[in-house]
């Protein structure tokens, strides 16, 4: 299966549909991201814009979800920033706190944490006994 996001005028994912492999063949029977795009058009509308995307992360960094955005200088899919304080890592392309959540001492009984931003710290979730 090929995968396919939609993107506005802004280069926000509206949509990701799933074609079939052969919807994406050239005249020599080798995928084509143009011929999956043409497809993916003929559906939705002459209108639309599309860019293929890998439910792998084998190109284009994230597979993306509806609200992330596509930037073209670096070919890659860009989810939502959660917090205002977070920093894009440049080769993950996902984004990233300024403090490091805690590591987990104990597997058997994992801790669950969020992100605090006014205090810009994680804070654990306590669960009533």
């Amino acid at each position: 299966m090929a995968h396919f996001a939609e993107i506005n005028h802004e280069n926000q994912v509206l949509r990701v549909v799933v074609i079939g492999n052969s919807d994406c063949l050239d005249g020599n029977e080798q995928e084509s991201e143009e011929v999956g795009i043409s497809f993916c058009k003929s559906l939705f509308g002459d209108y639309t814009e599309w860019k293929q995307a890998s439910y792998n992360c084998n190109f284009r960094k994230n597979y993306p979800s509806v609200g992330f955005y596509y930037d073209e200088a670096t070919d890659a899919f860009i989810p939502p920033k959660p917090f205002d304080s977070w920093k894009l890592n440049e080769v993950t392309y996902q984004w990233e706190a300024p403090v490091s959540i805690p590591d987990q001492e104990d597997l058997e009984n994992p801790i669950s944490y969020y992100w605090d931003e006014q205090n810009q710290e994680w804070k654990k979730i306590e669960v009533p006994s």
